[in-house]
């Protein structure tokens, strides 16, 4: 198989990457797209199947010497983000020796909740599982389990009853006053070599195709509402919520969680930030 010429970037098909890519071709990228749920994406990203991808925190923390970060951008919230969410049928307080279930696909919402348990609620024996059944069906049967992404934002509309919503971002926000930072821009290293010119506008390419869709959302919005099962207003509330930034309080907010992370052995070390710096 031939190198590629262009750059191959990875694609969370969730609503809130949307603004980083529908207008993304049209601002000048010329690559490809690989389509993939967070956790598929960081394995392809640390195989070097990807070049650049938006992916998990966590998965630069794990892997930090083989990636350099994109500046000022990411996938974050200050306060609620809507798509990260707990349901449970009871407080968390009430959760001590439970079981609860968790989603596959992301790998900081997963341990962002660990920390919360252990961090902020001191619930030390809470285990966690993945199940071989829908998420959605555990919840309908009143069972605690972690979703997130659409499926998340879908649930909120039609919750069982007796069900409470718990919103990480939400949490942590309250807990620590930062945003949390759920997914970065990140650059294998292999690609520095094979595309720096197509790396050095990526950045600009993103800002511009976010700015474009959040200063007109509503004619996207239309067209993929149906798809997503979510009517216009959701989805345009929605990626206002969102925090595209990556500012001197999401850094912070970042070497936070990895200390807490490595505090409660979910990380052998604590990362380096490395950027990328354009030519």
């Amino acid at each position: 198989m031939e190198p590629a010429t262009q750059p191959i970037l990875g694609y969370i098909p969730y609503l809130n990457c949307i603004p980083f890519f529908h207008h993304l071709k049209a601002n000048g990228f010329s690559g490809k797209f690989v389509s993939g749920v967070p956790s598929e994406l960081n394995q392809m990203l640390q195989q070097g199947v990807l070049d650049v991808s938006p992916s998990s925190s966590f998965e630069y923390a794990r892997h930090w010497k083989d990636y350099l970060l994109l500046p000022d951008h990411s996938i974050s919230s200050v306060g609620r983000v809507k798509s990260v969410l707990f349901f449970s049928p009871v407080e968390l307080s009430a959760l001590s020796g439970r079981e609860i279930a968790i989603t596959g696909e992301s790998a900081t919402s997963i341990n962002l909740l660990r920390i919360i348990f252990h961090e902020f609620y001191d619930l030390d024996n809470v285990t966690d599982v993945v199940p071989d059944v829908p998420i959605e069906t555990l919840i309908a049967q009143q069972k605690p389990a972690l979703l997130i992404g659409d499926r998340a934002l879908r649930l909120t509309t039609q919750l069982p009853p007796g069900m409470h919503v718990f919103d990480l971002g939400e949490i942590w926000y309250q807990q620590t006053g930062l945003p949390f930072v759920f997914a970065l821009w990140m650059i294998h290293r292999n690609a520095l070599d094979r595309f720096p010119l197509e790396l050095s506008t990526l950045g600009q390419q993103l800002l511009q195709s976010r700015e474009q869709l959040l200063n007109d959302p509503y004619p996207i919005a239309k067209t993929v509402a149906e798809k997503v099962g979510l009517d216009v207003e959701t989805i345009v509330n929605y990626w206002q919520t969102i925090d595209y930034t990556l500012g001197k309080e999401h850094i912070q907010s970042l070497q936070l969680f990895f200390q807490l992370c490595k505090k409660y052995n979910l990380l052998e070390e604590e990362p380096e930030l490395n950027f990328w710096r354009s030519l």
